[in-house]
C-alpha cells in the first residue's frame, strides 16, 4: 500500500475515533484504537509520526479513570439479566397403605389369628454337668528378638524449577504502540548519560507485557527508524548486566545500515555509539 493511501486511511479512522470518544462509545473506541496501529504499521515511522503522536494523546483518555468507569457501566448494563426462578410444582405426599406399620409405631398383628390359649410346652431341664479340670499354666517362653533391619534411604530426587513460558509474538500494531511509548524513555535515558536493561525498561514501563526476544529486537529497530536521519542509534542504550553490550545490537544496528570501521572490535564501537547518543541529546529536549 502507498504511503500517501496509508496517511490517508489512518488520518480518516483518527477522525472516527475522536468521534466515538466524544459520544462515549467504548466499544467502538476499542476496536479503532487497535484498527489505527495497525495502518500505522503499513508505514515507515518517519511517515506516521504525527499520527502515532494523536494516539499517543489519545490512550491517555482512553485510560483514564472516567473512561475506565463508563466502561464498567455499559458492561454491566450490556450484562443479561438472570431469568426468574420458575416456581416448583407441588410434589403429593406418598401413598401409605392402611396395613403399613409406620416407623417408629408398634407392630399390630392381625385379629384374625387368635394366639393358643394352651400355653407352650416346657423343655425339660437339663442335667448338671460334672466340673471341668483346669491345668496348670505352661510357662512359655519370651520370643526371640528379632533382628534389626536397617532402613532403606529412598534416593534425593532433584526437583527442577518449571521453565517459564516463551511469550508469543505480539502483532505489528501492539509493537509500534509500545515502540511510540519506548523511544521517550530512551531519550530520557540519554540525556541522564545513562543506560537501561530490559527489566529497568519493564520497571519504567508497567503496562509493557512480556517481550519475546525477537520482539525486543524488533521494538528497538522500531525505535531508531522513528529518528531522524544522522542521530545516534537510541537502541545501543539497551544494555545486559553491568551496562555490557546486548548481544543482539550489532544485528539490528546492522538492519539500520550500522558500519563498523574495518579493524574495530564490535564492543569498542559499540561504547562509542552510546557515547555520541549521550552528547546528541545531552541538551537536547
Amino acid at each position: 500500500m502507498e504511503i500517501a493511501t496509508v496517511r490517508r486511511t489512518l488520518n480518516h479512522t483518527l477522525t472516527e475515533l475522536k468521534r466515538a470518544i466524544d459520544r462515549y462509545a467504548v466499544a467502538v473506541a476499542a476496536d479503532l484504537y487497535a484498527l489505527a496501529w495497525q495502518q500505522a504499521a503499513g508505514a515507515p515511522p518517519s511517515e506516521t509520526r504525527e499520527q502515532r503522536a494523536q494516539l499517543k494523546d489519545l490512550k491517555e483518555i482512553l485510560g483514564s479513570r472516567r473512561w475506565q468507569e463508563e466502561e464498567r457501566r455499559q458492561a454491566a448494563a450490556a450484562s443479561p439479566q438472570p431469568a426468574p426462578a420458575q416456581p416448583r410444582a407441588a410434589v403429593a405426599a406418598p401413598r401409605v397403605r392402611p396395613d403399613t406399620a409406620r416407623a417408629g409405631e408398634p407392630f399390630a398383628r392381625s385379629t384374625r389369628r387368635s394366639p393358643s390359649s394352651t400355653p407352650a410346652p416346657r423343655r425339660p431341664a437339663a442335667p448338671d454337668r460334672p466340673p471341668v479340670p483346669v491345668s496348670a499354666p505352661i510357662p512359655v517362653s519370651a520370643p526371640a528378638p528379632s533382628p534389626v533391619r536397617t532402613p532403606v534411604v529412598a534416593p534425593v530426587v532433584k526437583v527442577r524449577p518449571p521453565r517459564r513460558e516463551v511469550p508469543a509474538l505480539l502483532e505489528a500494531g501492539q509493537l509500534w504502540e509500545i515502540a511510540t511509548e519506548l523511544r521517550p524513555l530512551l531519550e530520557q535515558t540519554a540525556r541522564a548519560g545513562s543506560t537501561l536493561t530490559w527489566p529497568q525498561i519493564h520497571k519504567r514501563l508497567p503496562s509493557l507485557p512480556r517481550l519475546h526476544a525477537d520482539d525486543q529486537c524488533v521494538l528497538l529497530w522500531l525505535v531508531d527508524e522513528d529518528g531522524r536521519k544522522g542521530e545516534p542509534l537510541l537502541s545501543a542504550l539497551v544494555t545486559v548486566g553491568d551496562r555490557q553490550m546486548h548481544p543482539r545490537f550489532p544485528a539490528v544496528a546492522e538492519q539500520l545500515g550500522w558500519r563498523t570501521q574495518s579493524g574495530t572490535r564490535p564492543h569498542t564501537a559499540w561504547s562509542y555509539e552510546v557515547l555520541k547518543a549521550h552528547q546528541h541529546w545531552r541538551h537536547r529536549r
